[in-house]
């Protein structure tokens, strides 16, 4: 693990500063002031910038460059953070902390909020959209945002979850979809996206796509783990609200000790599927960091 924090470390050294410094621009002049400064408030709320991050490391593993990325990296960064904003709203998972500060809405209103939101998603359409790419892989990375953003992807996904709170109970394989969706799809979206931009060939594209997907279902396991048994200082965020909202999660279905197996299983599944990839390092090593943060 110390190697792969390492690496981690390594990368969010190098990527972050070429994120940051372009990552709030399109929103510091204009008319609506305020909208602007509520979405400049979640985007430098920190964390790991883990979504764009990996669209990057994705493209250079098959060797492209961090610039071809980069387009796709802001627009996964923004859809993120519109995200987590919705999903903080009274009508969602009604929370007042994110990253160890007030929640968007609980500063700007609720109605700022939705409007951050919303303007954050649009943007992230529209900085693909504009980007000096190839014709082609950016109308392929386009498709690829909407599909993983969108109703089939994360919005379906929680859907589903808020669906699941007023079911008395459901299978393994439905909290599976679920997460698939609401998690794993914009992870896996940032990869293939990533691989796209990157000009990567049919198999490497297949590979990476697995590769996302198994790192979504880690992510999430190891997200229902830390909300069972992590404090609220260690999170940044309301602990155990998944329990106090009856929904069903990997530790309540499997037990803590069944859900951490599923995690290791997960994180080596992602893992064998990176063994064609002729830069791979740091893609493994994320994936062991995703499954073992927070301990």
């Amino acid at each position: 693990m110390r190697e792969a924090s390492t690496q981690v470390q390594a990368d969010l050294d190098r990527l972050i500063p070429l994120l940051d410094t372009v990552l709030t621009t399109p929103f510091r002049q204009g008319e609506a002031q305020r909208l602007g400064e509520a979405m400049r408030y979640s985007l430098e709320a920190g964390g790991k910038r883990v979504r764009p991050v990996l669209c990057i490391l994705a493209c250079e593993a098959v060797g492209g460059t961090s610039a071809q990325a980069l387009p796709g990296a802001l627009a996964l960064e923004y859809v993120h953070t519109y995200s987590l904003i919705h999903d903080d709203l009274p009508a969602m998972d009604d929370d007042d902390l994110r990253r160890g500060r007030p929640t968007n809405h609980k500063v700007f209103g609720e109605g700022h909020a939705i409007l951050a939101g919303d303007a954050l998603l649009t943007e992230a359409f529209g900085v693909l959209a504009a980007a000096a790419l190839d014709p082609g892989r950016r109308a392929e990375a386009l498709v690829l945002l909407a599909e993983g953003a969108g109703w089939r992807g994360m919005a379906g996904g929680q859907a589903l979850d808020l669906e699941g709170e007023t079911l008395h109970s459901y299978d393994l394989d439905h909290l599976r979809l679920i997460h698939r969706l609401k998690t794993g799809a914009l992870l896996r979206t940032s990869v293939e996206i990533g691989a796209v931009l990157g000009g990567a060939a049919p198999v490497e594209r297949s590979a990476l796509r697995a590769y996302g997907e198994a790192i979504g279902l880690a992510f999430q396991i190891q997200d229902d783990i830390l909300d069972a048994t992590a404090t609220e200082a260690d999170l940044g965020k309301r602990a155990g609200k998944d329990a106090g909202r009856g929904k069903i999660t990997y530790p309540s279905l499997l037990g803590l000790d069944g859900a951490r197996k599923a995690l290791e299983e997960a994180t080596e599944t992602a893992l064998c599927h990176l063994a064609s990839l002729p830069n791979q390092n740091s893609l493994a090593a994320w994936a062991q960091y995703l499954a073992l943060r927070g301990k």
